[in-house]
């Protein structure tokens, strides 16, 4: 799915994942600070297997030294961002936005209008700032989500 997109600023790459990237993404969601404290339970034992990456279009933002720095996982039946995350010392770099910029590439390669987001709750300024538009809240499911999380809609053609 989809061609490597480069910022050529930083000369960050955003790749299809591989198996072989399932330990560092579950790394990089495990040990992220938007998880800790009441929120830590949400992602503890989580794991990014090779099975789901098999599976999904999980995409890499990586480094020129191919660290990888985000990702995220679109489903596209029905269409809904699964998982996205920016590795903590990457934060404020603009990862998040090329990655949702690439994210609407794919989405509309794939003929999708608009893309379901259920965002974590710290995240939900992030989403709205690149178009996203609240449509709702996912109610906690106890005991693995203890919190009301937003619902979102991505247009794919919409947004900054």
């Amino acid at each position: 799915m989809g061609a490597s997109v480069t910022d050529r600023r930083d000369g960050i790459r955003i790749r299809r994942a591989v198996a072989r990237d399932a330990r560092r993404l579950t790394r990089l969601v495990t040990r992220s600070r938007a998880y800790e404290g009441p929120y830590a339970p949400m992602v503890a034992g989580y794991k990014v297997g090779p099975d789901y990456i098999e599976a999904h279009a999980v995409h890499v933002a990586v480094d020129g030294d191919g660290r990888v720095l985000g990702f995220y996982a679109l489903i596209t039946s029905p269409p809904e961002l699964d998982l996205m995350f920016v590795a903590d010392d990457a934060q404020g770099r603009g990862i998040g936005r090329l990655l949702v910029a690439h994210l609407r590439d794919e989405a509309r390669r794939a003929g999708l209008a608009a893309v379901r987001v259920v965002a974590h709750p710290p995240a939900e300024g992030f989403y709205r700032s690149v178009g996203a538009e609240r449509t709702g809240t996912v109610a906690a499911r106890p005991p693995a989500v203890m919190w009301d999380r937003p619902e979102l809609l991505l247009t794919v053609d919409g947004g900054p």
